[in-house]
């Protein structure tokens, strides 16, 4: 008999532990609601996942997607709202942003970005524009989900050009 428990992705299980903590403190808090809609994201992925004879569901690459497009989502309705001049309800999706972004890495940006670019080039070689593939490439190896991949190649181009 194989025990399920070893097969859940890290971050389903955070998810849901800190739901259930949530939903324990206050079911009516924006966090544990932020959290149940995050875990009905995941779950329709999950359903989608077994539609394709994917019977594990989703792993924790597919579930920091799903909550990247949440992040993506509430920043685009905060404005919305804002330049609506609905300043609560844009209070409360940042809210909800900030609950959703504990779970994702840390994007790399700034000077951190610059550094990071020029590490790559180094260790390349990089020489010109023909090896911005390269260099993206060996990027996004190093550093999955935490470059913002079209301010990566700004960087990029910037340095080679």
């Amino acid at each position: 008999m194989t025990d399920t428990k070893t097969h859940t992705p890290k971050l389903r299980a955070l998810l849901e532990a800190d739901l259930s903590r949530a939903e324990a403190d206050d079911s009516d808090s924006v966090e544990a609601a932020t959290l149940r809609l995050a875990m009905c994201a995941v779950h329709d992925r999950d359903a989608d996942a077994r539609a394709h004879d994917q019977c594990e569901g989703c792993d924790d690459s597919v579930i920091r997607d799903v909550l990247s497009l949440m992040v993506r989502q509430r920043e685009e309705s905060a404005d919305r709202y804002e330049n609506a001049g609905r300043i609560e309800m844009a209070d409360r999706e940042r809210d909800e942003l900030e609950i959703l972004q504990r779970y994702l890495p840390k994007t790399i940006a700034g000077e951190e970005l610059e550094e990071v670019v020029q590490d790559v080039i180094g260790d390349l070689e990089a020489r010109s524009l023909k090896d911005l593939g390269r260099c993206m490439t060996e990027l996004k190896s190093r550093y999955p989900d935490q470059l913002d991949s079209c301010e990566a190649g700004r960087k990029v181009r910037a340095a080679l050009g």
